[in-house]
């Protein structure tokens, strides 16, 4: 199944936390070695400790390592996380609780969980926001998409990725569309502990 970024309703109600005051520097580093280029991250555990914990478990078992960003919108996002370079879905864990309540926005440069339209159905895709995505957040009793983390070096490396032309390509189901034409690969996903 493809995890959508789309209108974000849904039935449950969000539980409500204390929004953090200003996300953690020296949260865990991730890098993305892509061959476009590296992209770092840093995670902000404290404001999404479920999700940082999530995405390092796929990071430290070598999950990312050779999938593809596979749709891409140019003044978007990128995502990734969850396909081969032949649109082959990868398996996944169970689901993870949603903490798009977190007070964390989707803003240009930010990391956040992919998820289809059931609040609570990330698992190991992602997405870097190109732009500021507000109609992505939490609001209300609306289920946004979780920020975990944003781009701490590389954001022309995610300009690059998201000006790359696009189409629509055939996949064991069904066609799918804003795939790169030339796969843009995730070589390796490494903790940075340097």
């Amino acid at each position: 199944m493809v995890l959508l970024l789309a209108a974000c309703a849904g039935s449950d109600e969000p539980e409500t936390t204390a929004a953090p005051s200003t996300p953690a520097a020296d949260g865990p580093r991730v890098i993305l070695e892509t061959s476009a280029g590296d992209i770092q991250l840093v995670l902000h555990a404290e404001a999404a400790p479920i999700t940082v914990e999530n995405f390092l478990r796929y990071v430290d078992e070598g999950h990312y390592d050779g999938l593809v960003f596979h749709r891409v919108i140019d003044g978007f996002m990128i995502q990734g996380g969850g396909f081969d370079a032949d649109l082959v879905q990868q398996s996944t864990h169970d689901p993870i609780r949603n903490e798009a309540d977190n007070g964390l926005n989707n803003v240009r440069g930010t990391i956040a969980m992919a998820r289809t339209q059931a609040p609570h159905s990330a698992t190991a895709q992602f997405f870097i926001n190109l732009a500021d995505n507000n109609q992505l957040d939490q609001r209300g009793n609306q289920w946004g998409y979780a920020v975990f983390g944003e781009v701490e070096a590389g954001m022309e490396v995610v300009e690059q990725i998201g000006g790359t032309r696009t189409g629509t390509r055939p996949t064991p189901m069904g066609a799918m569309g804003d795939v790169p034409v030339e796969p843009i690969v995730i070589e390796r996903a490494r903790r940075d502990d340097s």
